[in-house]
């Protein structure tokens, strides 16, 4: 390795550490081995890299926020696979409640029809009832024949 190389990778160590003292003692020896006038290739030359450096931390982050935005999508499409199938597990319920209702809707309308016809039998067995006991009166004769009437139907007998 060169000397500019070795003093310029120290430069750059000591200004991430924020060694003055370490950076001091680069800028003499620099100074003292290629002269005053060359010092600004030193400095160019840090600063250059500490851009560079900037920029590769800058890409670093770049990326990890873009991992972060991937996982980030994966959480979301996780997300939406669940809440679409709580949605069709919502739908299977309504879906077995609505048959429920309607179940219980026929069973009552069942039950009610079955009742109504209990009752309209009932009512016809009780008309026929009443038919029944209701047999044509005859007509009774006058008290003054009365005893001939019973009399004739005795003997008729």
């Amino acid at each position: 390795m060169l000397l500019k190389n070795h003093l310029i990778e120290v430069f750059k160590q000591a200004s991430l550490e924020n060694n003055f003292l370490l950076k001091e003692n680069v800028v003499l020896k620099w100074v003292h081995r290629f002269g005053i006038d060359s010092l600004n290739d030193l400095l160019i030359h840090s600063s250059l890299q500490k851009e560079n450096q900037r920029e590769e931390e800058n890409q670093e982050q770049i990326s990890l926020i873009d991992e972060m935005n991937e996982e980030n999508q994966e959480q979301i499409s996780l997300i939406d696979e669940v809440h679409e199938e709580n949605q069709e597990q919502i739908k299977l319920e309504l879906s077995k409640t609505f048959e429920n209702i309607e179940e219980t809707k026929w069973e009552s309308n069942g039950l009610e029809t079955s009742s109504s016809n209990e009752i309209s039998k009932k009512n016809q067995n009780s008309n026929e009832i009443n038919q029944l006991t209701e047999t044509p009166k005859l007509p009774l004769p006058y008290i003054k024949n009365l005893r001939k009437w019973i009399n004739n139907d005795k003997k008729a007998s």
